[in-house]
């Protein structure tokens, strides 16, 4: 017997769309308030889980083709280098520099290297969450 999740399909893929908003808006808001890449990117990592729940594996990894743990090796990758990279030019290790540009649609905007730390982190969590989660449903 087919179950009839209609409602279900339907109600997770309007809860995605409402999760990854909440999810980049907590990311972005991270270094001025509450937020960041940690809980950003596991608020991003249960909208991908809510679709594995929903939706049969097969069909989550046919809609995104991404391999979750070359994306958390990117984010350690990324959350390293951009922390080692001031080494270089005589600062310490985690240094962070920000300034201020001029935007064409945005305007005057503050841009900091700790948004490419957070998002190293963001990327890290996700893969790691993702991956816990398919190996821990997968059949034997």
């Amino acid at each position: 017997m087919k179950i009839n999740d209609v409602i279900l399909k339907t109600v997770s893929q309007a809860g995605v769309l409402i999760i990854l908003t909440f999810g980049v808006y907590l990311f972005l808001s991270g270094h001025n308030q509450p937020g960041g890449g940690f809980i950003g990117g596991l608020v991003l990592a249960t909208a991908f889980v809510l679709m594995f729940l929903t939706f049969d594996s097969e069909t989550v990894n046919k809609a995104i083709p991404f391999d979750f743990k070359k994306i958390s090796a990117l984010g350690v990758l990324l959350a390293f280098s951009s922390s080692a990279l001031p080494m270089f030019f005589g600062q310490p290790f985690m240094s962070q520099s920000f300034g201020y540009f001029d935007l064409p649609i945005f305007g005057k905007t503050e841009l900091a290297t700790v948004t490419i730390f957070e998002s190293g982190v963001a990327l890290t969590v996700i893969g790691v969450v993702v991956n816990i989660i398919t190996s821990i449903s997968e059949d034997e």
